[in-house]
């Protein structure tokens, strides 16, 4: 777990630069860091323009897809701590047609199988073929289809932290935020319905 400073949530801080390097194996899993400053103020100003519709704002997620698919980019933020805990998350198929690891594009158009940026309400749990999931409403122009392309929270078996170290990159989902099956238990638990994600690239 990593502890963002209190100035960096208040004033969202400033840009940083981090070079990114593609491989083909990695031997040692890349270390966790908090969401970079940016995007963090870009999820910050999203929780108060939609502070109407977010009932629970103690919590908020956070996915930087602007980061490989082998580095834990889906942030947890507690916003009143500044402490973040870090998982894996694959993107949509459509959105890394190569699927070299790194997403490409965004898009909001059914049957693209893309990923979508902008903010998303956690809306209520089922179990379905994934299992345990979450429903994600868009609230935002670049995600507003969301509830009607399906587009959830669900673990996946093809994320895993020994699938990043053996092939550096995850697999790729249909759109959805596919989470590991060791971390689907707590990002429902922390990202319940009513608290809000926000997915942006830098």
């Amino acid at each position: 777990m990593t502890v963002i400073s209190r100035r960096h949530l208040l004033l969202g801080g400033g840009a940083v630069v981090l070079g990114m390097v593609q491989t083909r194996v990695f031997a040692v899993p890349p270390a966790p860091v908090p969401p970079r400053p940016i995007l963090l103020q870009r999820a910050l100003g999203a929780l108060d323009r939609h502070r109407a519709t977010i009932r629970y704002r103690d919590v908020i997620g956070i996915v930087d897809f602007s980061q490989a698919s082998r580095v834990p980019r889906f942030h947890i933020v507690d916003v009143m701590s500044g402490r973040s805990q870090s998982l894996l998350v694959a993107h949509g198929r459509g959105s890394d047609p190569d699927h070299s690891g790194w997403l490409e594009r965004f898009s909001n158009s059914p049957g693209s199988q893309a990923s979508s940026a902008g903010a998303y309400l956690v809306g209520s749990g089922y179990s379905g073929k994934h299992g345990r999931s979450q429903r994600l409403i868009g609230l935002d122009c670049e995600n507003s289809n969301a509830e009607a392309r399906a587009i959830v929270i669900h673990a996946a078996s093809y994320v895993s932290q020994d699938i990043a170290l053996a092939s550096g990159k995850l697999g790729r989902s249909q759109g959805c935020f596919a989470v590991s099956q060791a971390d689907i238990g707590q990002v429902l638990e922390r990202l319940g319905p009513g608290r809000m994600i926000y997915a942006g690239k830098i």
